[in-house]
């Protein structure tokens, strides 16, 4: 069903604009210019998100979201996204405290309203699936390339479903040069998304039919086959796709390249984590700080994000505290150095957590695989892990 948009501002040309711009995106937008009329519509349309602006005169944006978190009382969460003319860090806090699930600074673009908006029912979606589950998803990133995400993302999945005892789904953002084929030994026959997003509509059904069962359990979603075969699947498909799985597994990992594009933000949206993979150099460091202030800007939660610093003990003259240093966060986990381990797997085709938890390397990515299941990474790692 077409998700219903609940938008409330007292400006006529505002209010047309982004109406307009929720109806051309595919949404039923209900339009209140008083708050009165918007407490009308909550009431007898049940929205499925509402953006409101919080200088109404009336009953204003922080009123409105108060009321509404307090009529809900544990029941379904109505996402609400206030809008502001204040850039103001205490107005965003005094938003959030009140019940709001983002703050947009005007003047706005309505296509990053849009994709805020898709992110917030995307991940307040009921949940769905004949198994009635709601995992966690989890993106893992890259700073750069080459720092090791695509290892770390797969051989977590794998520790998560073998060894934590959990259902996971693996499944390779990276539509254009996506590696999971050659991580796990696979032809380019096998199928993957483009066979789900190809199909005249799809379900949960369709997308579990063409996942890839490992030997190890995991299941794997894999990404186009070809570079230019990227371009059939759209950004609101690979999110619902994503939610679909969720829906049916109690991990979602999701291996992303390092463009911050509509799709990876999109996707990191309704991500209940993004693990930041991370080295101890300069250029990589220089990524990271753009990366951290861009998400920062999009009103992300610093709690959202965890910094893995991978190949801790490479000698690169840089070490961990200079690295919190330089960026004023804590490193979550640290990943010592073992390439040889890491490259030796990649060549043979087979994950190193194949074989089980055996030694250091199989411990520490278990250790890491449970910090994922908690909800939160550990603040250091006692064995550490290395990984490509």
């Amino acid at each position: 069903m077409t998700a219903r948009i609940l938008v409330v501002d007292d400006d006529a040309a505002v209010l047309r604009s982004l109406t307009a711009a929720f109806r051309d995106a595919g949404y039923e937008p209900l339009g209140a210019a008083t708050g009165t009329e918007a407490v009308r519509l909550w009431a007898t349309e049940a929205p499925d998100l509402v953006v409101y602006d919080i200088g109404l005169p009336g009953t204003d944006g922080i009123t409105f979201a108060m009321r509404v978190r307090e009529e809900e009382a544990g029941a379904r969460h109505v996402p609400i996204v206030l809008l502001t003319a204040d850039p103001a860090v205490q107005e965003k806090v005094r938003a959030l405290r009140a019940g709001a699930d983002d703050v947009v600074v005007k003047p706005l673009l309505p296509e990053e309203l849009i994709a805020r908006a898709r992110g917030l029912l995307a991940r307040f979606a009921p949940a769905g699936g004949a198994s009635g589950r709601q995992g966690r998803v989890s993106v893992f990133y890259g700073a750069k390339g080459g720092v090791g995400t695509t290892t770390l993302a797969v051989n977590a999945a794998i520790a998560l479903q073998a060894e934590v005892g959990r259902r996971v789904v693996l499944v390779d953002g990276n539509l254009q040069f996506g590696d999971h084929h050659v991580f796990l030994d696979l032809g380019l026959d096998r199928k993957g998304i483009v066979d789900v997003v190809s199909a005249p509509s799809f379900d949960e059904e369709l997308v579990r039919s063409v996942l890839f069962r490992h030997e190890t359990g995991l299941d794997v979603l894999l990404g186009p086959p070809s570079p230019e075969m990227a371009e059939l699947v759209r950004t609101e498909q690979l999110v619902q796709v994503v939610e679909l799985l969720r829906g049916g597994a109690d991990h979602v990992i999701v291996d992303v390249d390092r463009r911050l594009d509509e799709a990876n933000l999109q996707l990191m949206d309704v991500a209940d984590r993004i693990y930041l993979i991370l080295t101890a150099d300069l250029s990589c460091l220089k990524n990271v700080r753009l990366f951290l202030e861009t998400i920062r800007h999009l009103g992300y939660e610093d709690s959202k994000v965890e910094l893995i610093l991978n190949r801790s003990t490479a000698t690169t003259g840089i070490g961990a505290k200079n690295v919190e240093a330089a960026l004023g966060r804590p490193i979550a986990r640290q990943i010592v150095n073992d390439y040889r381990a890491a490259i030796t797997a990649l060549n043979r085709g087979t994950p190193f957590m194949v074989g089980g938890a055996n030694g250091t390397l199989g411990r520490a990515v278990v250790d890491f695989a449970k910090s994922i299941d908690a909800g939160q990474a550990t603040p250091r790692l006692l064995t550490p892990v290395a990984a490509g």
